[in-house]
């Protein structure tokens, strides 16, 4: 998530009402998740195992808990809470804005675009042409959605990101700020449910197909002509490359990529990365072929303790 403008590390510290070391006019453009870093932006840590990794991501500005060795050319932000603080961070940047109209009237709706009765559309929402936004679909603020998509009734785009932070009183919600981006050609079936990410976008690709039913979790990126059929959960940061098929009830773990046009098999359970050109089955993920061999393998083994008694 980008900042309206460049702000010095001395006013992000004063927001924050903590500590900082570094140059006072050192830049910062905004704020994302590790995955999604880039010069310029802030990134949070609150953990020793992920100290490395932060100070070393492409973020110049590291939101830390602890006062360590700052990496050149970088700066930190002293926390008692990265956590806490990233939120406030987001809520000063994009809060929360309450909706007075069932089409907000900040929304920019395309030529030719349907949209039908008790459909949402949420402020800065951003619609091309030709679409059908058919009844009851839910479009919160700062979606994009590109030209001839269809989206079936009772979908919900940009809803926030299934992250929570475990405190001794429950569970602490890690706010959204992010978008959904919905490219051209789309078509997204009945009672989906796509979240936005929480900083960066989650994203559909160009005419790609989703069935009903289907989850897309936070930060995702669905790359073009892919199919995903009905029952699928897709996790969160997961990066699906083009032209991918998911057959129904597919689920996927976090921070995966299912490579290009590989095709998974219904009721897989996708446990890790999988190369492209490739088709998938079961839980554990594996090659169909070898799979099937393995499950054929399984039954003769009545057959093959009858032999040994």
């Amino acid at each position: 998530m980008k900042f309206p403008r460049t702000y010095q590390l001395q006013e992000i510290a004063a927001l924050l009402n903590c500590s900082f070391v570094g140059d006072a006019a050192f830049p910062v453009d905004g704020m994302n998740e590790i995955h999604v870093v880039k010069p310029g932006d802030i990134v949070f840590v609150d953990h020793p195992k992920y100290y490395d990794k932060a100070l070393q991501s492409n973020a110049t500005v590291v939101l830390i808990n602890k006062e360590v060795d700052c990496p050149p050319q970088k700066a930190l932000l002293i926390s008692d809470d990265p956590f806490r603080d990233f939120n406030k961070l987001t809520l000063h940047f994009k809060p929360f804005q309450a909706a007075n109209a069932s089409i907000a009237t900040t929304a920019v709706i395309g030529e030719g675009t349907v949209i039908q009765p008790n459909a949402f559309i949420g402020n800065h929402v951003e619609i091309g042409k030709n679409c059908y936004i058919h009844a009851n679909v839910a479009i919160y603020d700062h979606t994009i959605i590109g030209d001839n998509v269809i989206i079936h009734a009772g979908t919900v785009i940009g809803a926030d990101a299934f992250y929570y932070k475990k405190r001794p009183e429950g569970f602490d919600q890690l706010i959204s700020g992010g978008r959904v981006v919905i490219e051209d050609n789309v078509g997204i079936g009945a009672l989906c449910t796509i979240d936005k990410g929480v900083s960066g976008d989650t994203i559909i690709g160009q005419g790609s197909k989703l069935d009903n039913q289907v989850h897309v979790g936070h930060d995702t990126r669905i790359g073009k002509k892919c199919l995903i059929a009905s029952q699928t959960g897709i996790a969160g940061c997961v990066v699906i490359e083009d032209e991918v098929t998911l057959w129904g009830q597919v689920g996927t773990t976090s921070g995966i990529t299912i490579g290009e046009k590989a095709v998974v098999l219904g009721q897989t359970g996708v446990t890790k990365s999988v190369a492209g050109g490739k088709t998938y089955f079961g839980t554990p993920i594996e090659e169909s072929r070898e799979k099937l061999k393995q499950l054929a393998n399984i039954k003769k083994i009545p057959e093959i303790l009858n032999k040994i008694t």
